[in-house]
C-alpha cells in the first residue's frame, strides 16, 4: 500500500465511525455528490498533479477556521462557556470586575451580550483570571474539562461536536501531500491539547489568539506563566497577519464559515495561482442550527456577499453534507 494511501485510511479512521469498502474507495463519503465536493475534489486534482496548476507539496498550505467551521458554535462559542467557570471561581479575588460589562454578562449569562463584545473582552477577564498559572497547568485545566464537559443540547461531549465532512476534507488534503493549520480566534493554548486527537492537527499547526508569557523559575524549574495581558488576536484582519507571523507561507486553501474569516479567505485568493476559499454556511436547523446573517455568534453577511461576488464555495449544510457528525 502507498505511503499517502496508508495515512489518509488511518486519518479517517481517526474521524470517528468505520469505514465499508465503498467508503474507502471514496475520500469524502460524508459529502453529497455536488457543486462543492467537485469543487474540493477539482482543486486537490489540479495542483497535485502535472501542469500549469501544479503546487509543490511543501507550498500546500490549507487553513482552516475551527469555531463553526470545525465544531458546532451555538450557542455560545465552546472556549467561551469553559472561560466562564474559570472567571466565575476567580471572582472572589476581584472586586473591581463588578463593573465590567464583560462581567456582568458572565454573572447573567447573558450569551447574547458576550457574544456582541467579541473576544477581546472576555480574554481579558481570563488573562486576569489565570494569572500566575504556568502553561502546564492551565493545559490540564483544558484536557479535564474537554473530556468530561458536554453540551446540553446534543448531550454529547463537545469534544464530539466536530463536523465529521471537515474531518474527512482534512484527511483527504493531508493525502495528497497538504499541511492543515488551525487559524482561529479561539485561545491558541485552550486548542493545542486536544486538536491533534480530535483532527489530525499537532500542536504546532495551531495559531489563535494568545495572551503574555513570562518565564520564571518555579521549585528550581523553568516555566512559563501567563500573564495579564493580551499578546495577539487572531480574528478578522489578525488571521492574514498570524498566518504569516506564524506560518510564514500564504495558504493555497482557507476555510470558514463567518465574518471573522473574510480576511483570511481574501489573503488565499490573492495569491499567484490556483486557490480554493469555502465558507460553510449553517442553514441546517434540523440536524445542527441554522444562522447566518443576524447571527451575534457566526456572524455570515459580509464574507456571504464577497463569496457570492467572487466565486467562491458556500457548503450548505443541510444540502452537501449527507452526515453532521461522528455519532
Amino acid at each position: 500500500m502507498r505511503p499517502t494511501v496508508r495515512i489518509f485510511l488511518l486519518a479517517v479512521l481517526m474521524a470517528g465511525a468505520p469505514l465499508s469498502h465503498s467508503q474507502a474507495a471514496d475520500p469524502l463519503p460524508s459529502w453529497n455528490e455536488g457543486p462543492a465536493k467537485k469543487a474540493i475534489v477539482s482543486f486537490v486534482q489540479k495542483v497535485t498533479q502535472p501542469g500549469k496548476d501544479y503546487v509543490r507539496p511543501e507550498e500546500r498550505i490549507a487553513t482552516f477556521d475551527n469555531d463553526g467551521t470545525l465544531w458546532v458554535e451555538q450557542p455560545l462559542y465552546f472556549q467561551f462557556i469553559f472561560m466562564l467557570g474559570q472567571v466565575k471561581a476567580a471572582a472572589p479575588k476581584h472586586p473591581e470586575w463588578k463593573e465590567n460589562p464583560a462581567f456582568q454578562a458572565i454573572e447573567k449569562n447573558d450569551y447574547a451580550a458576550l457574544a456582541a463584545m467579541g473576544h477581546k473582552p472576555v480574554l481579558e477577564l481570563v488573562a486576569a483570571a489565570n494569572t500566575g498559572m504556568s502553561t502546564e497547568a492551565y493545559e490540564k485545566t483544558v484536557k479535564t474539562w474537554i473530556d468530561t464537559a458536554k453540551d446540553p443540547h446534543f448531550k454529547k461531549l463537545y469534544k464530539d461536536l466536530t463536523y465529521r465532512p471537515m474531518k474527512e476534507l482534512m484527511a483527504y488534503l493531508r493525502a495528497n501531500g497538504f499541511k492543515t493549520f488551525i487559524v482561529s480566534g479561539g485561545g491558541v493554548e485552550f486548542m493545542r491539547p486536544w486538536t491533534e486527537q480530535a483532527y489530525g492537527v499537532p500542536p504546532e499547526q495551531v495559531v489563535g489568539s494568545s495572551i503574555v508569557l513570562k518565564y520564571e523559575f518555579a521549585d528550581g524549574k523553568p516555566v512559563l506563566i501567563r500573564e495579564p495581558k493580551i499578546f495577539f488576536i487572531d480574528d478578522k484582519g489578525g488571521k492574514p497577519v498570524g498566518i504569516q507571523q506564524f506560518i510564514g507561507r500564504r495558504p493555497i486553501a482557507a476555510f470558514g464559515n463567518s465574518d471573522g474569516d473574510q480576511q483570511m479567505l481574501e489573503w488565499t485568493a490573492a495569491r499567484d495561482g490556483t486557490s480554493l476559499m469555502m465558507l460553510v454556511h449553517h442553514d441546517d436547523a434540523e440536524r445542527e442550527y441554522a444562522y447566518d446573517r443576524q447571527s451575534k455568534i457566526g456572524t455570515l453577511d459580509k464574507a456571504w456577499d464577497e463569496a457570492m461576488a467572487r466565486g467562491w464555495t458556500v457548503i450548505s449544510m443541510k444540502k452537501d453534507w449527507n452526515r453532521i457528525f461522528g455519532f
